[in-house]
């Protein structure tokens, strides 16, 4: 018997770091050839880990090509530096303190716990699904585009054999089984951000970040980057090598998902909230992984601040990302490419076009590019940004919640957003994060709002 753990095999992880390797200009070909002449795979596809387990001689061979790719030149490390400094060297306008911070609302707040809540549950069902999976599953009951919950009622037989739900989310995220708002990462790292703030304000450290998360966070609710991360300080490796050290997740999504609250709590300041953002993702990221925090903060922030335009919201989150790296570049690709086309699904396909053979369905880049896009075409209507966010496919709960949280904020209240999103909500969320389990989003709105007033 053995235990096969998702994100943190070795055997496992070369794969991945190959690939990285790849879109960063490494050459990393002397290396491939050796991992795949000794029998090694390929990374998984779309789960975790491979079965069977690896023999001790390929594990050990493994560690040491994870440390041989870590040294490797990269070529574009110029265009894309993670030093805090650096960034904002490389931001031509990044942005200035505000004059007079605008001071937010708890309605508004409601609605962006709200927003981001509603527009993860719609897409936990179908997160890990291919896009043409995600199409027909909706088509079938009538649900293209997306308006409201996935459901399995009406959908034929062969078509969900063909298709299974996602096998964790379906028993609470489907229309007939929706019972308020069960457990998400996506949901537990903004309340561990509250707690962070809570307990050591703003001048919070990334090494306030590691020991919240080793009191707080239980390990089996980690996952990509943020697992590789908490097993380094488990074994005694220190920020901001955590973020490095054999851990090939460092460019994929999992920071721009912990990011909501340092932009709810710092309305107009798009700056401070990107360098809020910056401390807490280089625990587990680097360059792009950590851009997609920084950008989610500083749009968040411009949006709390009573922005009420979503294309000034993402102007404002690009001048806290270099302008040559390749988020930046997927940022402004996804919008291009929705002004361009009308239909939302033309859009999607060319984004597909780009990234769906290039890159993990985790990795940030493709889901910044569809983020913009939806959130571009939607044009601040709520049920559109879901709707949207969802149906590109990729990471659809963590696409779906930024985009519902930054739609929640520029609804106002939650009285604005339809209450077919808002109901079955229950005001009751679920999670692991102690002290949180069962609260509702009204108690999390007026908890946001006491940090968010706080110097």
């Amino acid at each position: 018997m053995s235990v096969r753990l998702t994100w943190v095999q070795p055997e496992d992880l070369v794969g991945h770091e190959l690939r990285q390797a790849a879109q960063d200009g490494r050459d990393a070909r002397g290396i491939e050839e050796r991992w795949y002449a000794a029998g090694g795979a390929p990374a998984p596809d779309r789960a975790g880990a491979s079965e069977p387990p690896a023999p001790p001689r390929l594990r050990a061979l493994a560690e040491r090509l994870l440390d041989e790719l870590a040294v490797l030149d990269r070529p574009l490390a110029a265009d894309e530096p993670t030093g805090l400094d650096e960034i904002v060297a490389a931001c031509p306008h990044w942005p200035g303190p505000p004059e007079a911070a605008p001071v937010i609302g708890q309605d508004r707040l409601h609605a962006a716990w709200l927003g981001r809540a509603a527009g993860c549950l719609l897409g936990k069902p179908v997160e890990k699904l291919p896009l043409e999976a995600i199409r027909a599953l909706a088509r079938a009951t009538g649900n293209w585009p997306l308006t409201t919950w996935f459901t399995a009622r009406g959908v034929p037989a062969g078509l969900l054999a063909a298709h299974p739900w996602n096998r964790r989310s379906a028993p609470t995220s489907l229309a007939e089984n929706i019972d308020g708002m069960p457990e998400d990462d996506d949901l537990n790292y903004p309340l561990l951000t509250l707690l962070l703030l809570q307990r050591h304000g703003r001048s919070f450290t990334t090494a306030d970040v590691a020991r919240l998360w080793l009191d707080e966070l239980p390990a089996g609710r980690t996952f990509t980057a943020e697992r590789i991360a908490y097993g380094n300080l488990l074994a005694g490796v220190e920020p901001p090598d955590t973020a490095r050290f054999r851990n090939p997740f460092r460019e994929w999504i999992g920071a721009q998902i912990r990011a909501d609250v340092h932009g709810w709590t710092r309305p107009g300041d798009p700056a401070g909230a990107a360098a809020q953002a910056h401390r807490d993702a280089v625990l587990t990221h680097t360059g792009n992984g950590v851009y997609g925090a920084m950008f989610t903060a500083a749009a968040l922030a411009v949006a709390a601040g009573g922005e009420s335009d979503v294309h000034g919201c993402l102007a404002a989150g690009l001048r806290v990302v270099p302008p040559r790296s390749r988020y930046a570049r997927a940022i402004r690709l996804g919008i291009e490419t929705a002004r361009k086309e009308g239909e939302f699904d033309a859009v999607v396909d060319r984004l597909h076009a780009v990234y769906a053979d290039t890159h993990h369905w985790v990795h940030v880049l493709p889901n910044a590019a569809l983020l913009a896009a939806a959130l571009t075409h939607a044009d601040g209507d709520f049920t559109r940004s879901v709707g949207c966010a969802v149906s590109g496919g990729w990471d659809t709960d963590s696409n779906g919640a930024t985009a519902g949280a930054l739609a929640g904020l520029l609804a106002g209240g939650p009285d604005a957003l339809p209450e077919q999103w808002t109901a079955p909500l229950k005001n009751r969320l679920a999670t692991s994060v102690p002290g949180f389990d069962r609260t509702g989003f009204d108690t999390l709105a007026a908890l946001t709002h006491q940090e968010a007033l706080r110097p």
